[in-house]
């Protein structure tokens, strides 16, 4: 048989004036870059200005760049980033909210990074939804925009056809997320290993990740015990054994783990598992049973229960999804 011939998927970063620097670079790192190695062919990579043709845009940090496409790219491409820009104080720029719009009608996946919430709030594909911002300008949002549900307290909401991304590094999470859904949990923790960041992190915008999630150091009882958590996922770990093997009590363990890790142990490992089984349906050919018992999971009820909370769908249509296309 042969092989099915992949579909380049284009995604368009729409840059406003005064862009922010650093929410620009995230999906130019993780879509722009030529990943072809690990899945062929890579996205189709396009950095828009907010106008019709291409041209100058200014940042927040001092200096302008060159725009190779306009907002033609945008209406046309299958998923558009909207990156952080001033977008909370001043006035979209003519014809940034119709090409939103356009893009969205023809079934693009529309994505804001931090304050690029707006510019979707605007253009009125967040109302009746649930959204997210940087913590700072959420209560702004959720007041200007009272159709629109605002969770402060998240990293990202994925609705599906349109996604909201908290202030600055959780546009990585975001990102990342985006590859994980179109290739697979593979994929996206080699990309997350590539730009040496936690392929998913639990906790919201409050968090402080004190070190990478599974990260080890000899010198530290509670990252040598994260490291064994990974390897024993599939026994039941509890609370006093873990908190005994870091040489601490239950409660310093909780409070610790919470700190280095940004989550509870409980929530850390169910979203280690998913992971696993993540992969597992991806490149094996287990049944359904016997991932959820290498997961901790323990029944296949259990974990389909879980996979479709975490991941909204099941275990069997995700398989059927990444290994149709690994095919």
């Amino acid at each position: 048989m042969a092989k099915k011939t992949r579909t380049r998927h284009t995604v368009a970063a729409l840059a406003a004036n005064g862009a922010g620097v650093f929410e620009l670079a995230v999906p130019c790192e993780v879509f722009g870059l030529d990943r072809s190695y690990l899945v062929d062919p890579w996205y189709e990579f396009k950095v828009c200005a907010p106008a019709k043709k291409p041209g100058i845009v200014s940042t927040n940090s001092g200096f302008s760049f060159y725009a190779e496409h306009g907002l033609d790219a945008v209406v046309t491409a299958d998923t558009v980033v909207v990156c952080a820009g001033h977008y909370e104080r001043v006035t979209p720029p003519d014809g940034v909210i119709e090409a939103l719009c356009a893009a969205h009608d023809r079934g693009a996946r529309i994505a804001s990074l931090c304050t690029g919430a707006f510019l979707l709030a605007e253009a009125g594909l967040l109302d009746g939804r649930r959204a997210t911002t940087h913590w700072m300008w959420a209560e702004e949002l959720a007041e200007r925009y009272p159709s629109i549900d605002v969770d402060p307290k998240v990293l990202y909401i994925d609705e599906g056809d349109v996604l909201t991304s908290a202030g600055t590094a959780a546009g990585i999470d975001l990102c990342l997320h985006i590859v994980r859904k179109d290739h697979g949990a593979d994929i996206a923790n080699a990309v997350a290993r590539r730009m040496v960041v936690p392929p998913h992190r639990d906790g919201g915008q409050a968090q402080y990740v004190d070190i990478p999630v599974g990260a080890t150091d000899d010198g530290d009882p509670l990252s040598r015990t994260l490291g064994w958590m990974l390897e024993h996922l599939a026994e039941p770990l509890t609370i006093d054994d873990l908190a005994h093997r870091s040489h601490m009590s239950p409660r310093t363990f909780a409070r610790r783990f919470r700190a280095v890790t940004g989550t509870t142990p409980h929530q850390w490992l169910l979203s280690q598992r998913i992971l696993l089984a993540q992969r597992l349906l991806e490149t094996s050919d287990l049944a359904v049973e016997l991932v959820a018992e290498r997961c901790g999971f323990g029944t296949a009820a259990n974990l389909r229960h879980h996979f479709q909370r975490v991941v909204d769908t099941s275990p069997l249509a995700y398989r059927r999804t990444f290994r149709a296309e690994a095919g």
